[in-house]
């Protein structure tokens, strides 16, 4: 097996950089410091995401053993996210749109392309947890400073900041908060269990702070589905029965004990039935415009079922349905705020099919019991449930959240794997 240092000499040879270059532990740290700078501006900037990634594969192109990398697509963990670029990208051909409208339909899905590089990567590199130590502190500062701009809102670095989010939106926000809080959970328990009281008890005051912040300053109302699913998974994968019940109990006299002291988590709830009569009333409002998105998606795959309307079509499709319309049902959007019916729309069942078979089978590639299986599972589980309300493997942020995560993640994991067979096996 190749060391973290391991290019192959034959490969590194066979390209224009000097191989002792490519092998040198700085070269590879330098590109796995890339990776970390990606998780780190992943909650403040996009442009910063894309110059990192960037950066990360011209750095570790030249490193690739492309015989091993070739072998390696045919896991199912990478070949089924190719298979959905490649359906996208034929998808373009059968679109009704121009092609502008086609490639811009195409762009959201790319990103998985990176998945199996980064799988490749990190099956090999020691330093997954630097991103991780990454994304967690960036996020960490992001609270911080979500608590500073809920008193001072001058603080807000971006103009379509709100009070308690200081860049980007709240949704975004939510996503990275949750996240942080669950994937820190298996490192407390770790901690807990060796007795190393003192960065347990750092641990839990990080996860208290984000989940404090969802709940008494913003959060998405999608972050009240799946952070309950997360408990319950997190409980039923990691803790004992005795352990198990405590825990559930402790969370239910706590939900109870927020309740009564939050007024804005009352009033995010209450707010649905509110907007839910605004359906009726045909006026613009959170849930009634998803569920006015929702009924027009269903009849346009109806019109299209097997292959759907093509990729980017979203937008034509509701600009044409909007002629003669007023008030709510007039809106053109190019989100369903569903991933599956954005999925179903521009590819129909065939799509439909190729997705969940992907969600599928990265949940499956988690299935182990330790802390980068458990940061892998809550990543994609977490998208999977927040995919119901938002079409969240395709916006920014959460689909960045899902491409890192499963392809950092998966790596440690596959690389685990990889280490425990007898020499002689092919990989």
């Amino acid at each position: 097996m190749q060391t973290e240092a391991g290019p192959s000499r034959q490969t590194a040879a066979s390209c224009s950089v000097s191989p002792s270059l490519l092998e040198a532990p700085a070269y590879l740290r330098l590109a796995d410091m890339m990776v970390v700078l990606t998780a780190a501006a992943l909650p403040w900037s996009t442009s910063a995401t894309a110059i990192f990634m960037t950066a990360w594969l011209i750095l570790i192109v030249p490193t690739i053993d492309w015989d091993e990398l070739v072998r390696g697509l045919a896991a199912p963990a990478c070949a089924l996210p190719l298979a959905f670029f490649a359906l996208a990208d034929l998808g373009v051909l059968w679109s009704g749109g121009t092609w502008e409208s086609g490639l811009h339909g195409l762009n959201p899905v790319s990103k998985l392309l990176l998945i199996p590089l980064l799988l490749y990567h990190f099956r090999r590199s020691e330093r997954a947890s630097w991103v991780l130590a990454g994304f967690v502190g960036s996020c960490t500062v992001l609270m911080m400073l979500s608590w500073i701009v809920l008193i001072a809102p001058s603080w807000k670095i971006t103009a379509t900041a709100s009070n308690g989010v200081p860049v980007k939106n709240y949704i975004d926000q939510s996503q990275e908060f949750a996240l942080c809080a669950f994937a820190l959970a298996a490192p407390l328990l770790a901690a807990w269990t060796r007795r190393s009281l003192l960065a347990a008890a750092g641990l839990l005051a990080l996860i208290a702070g984000f989940v404090a912040n969802m709940l008494f300053v913003v959060s998405a109302r999608t972050a009240l589905i799946y952070m309950p699913v997360l408990l319950v998974l997190f409980v039923l994968r990691h803790l004992e029965r005795r352990a198990a019940l405590a825990v559930m109990a402790g969370a239910l006299v706590a939900a109870g004990l927020v309740w009564t002291t939050s007024p804005y988590l009352r009033q995010r709830v209450a707010d649905i039935a509110v907007e839910y009569r605004a359906f009726d009333a045909n006026v613009p409002a959170s849930t009634a415009q998803r569920l006015t998105y929702w009924q027009k998606s269903i009849r346009f795959i109806a019109e299209a079922p097997l292959l759907g309307h093509g990729t980017g079509s979203i937008r034509q499709l509701f600009e044409a349905d909007s002629v003669g319309q007023t008030g709510l049902r007039a809106e053109i959007v190019s989100n369903p705020h569903n991933q599956t019916l954005s999925v179903a729309i521009q590819w129909g069942i065939v799509g439909v099919l190729v997705l969940y078979a992907m969600w599928s089978i990265h949940l499956r590639l988690f299935l182990a019991r330790n802390t980068a299986a458990w940061i892998g599972l809550a990543v994609v589980v977490q998208n999977i449930v927040s995919s119901l309300l938002n079409s969240h493997l395709f916006d920014f942020g959460p689909g960045w959240i899902y491409v890192l995560g499963v392809g950092v993640a998966g790596g440690v994991v596959l690389g685990g794997e990889r280490r425990s067979e007898p020499p002689e096996r092919p990989l």
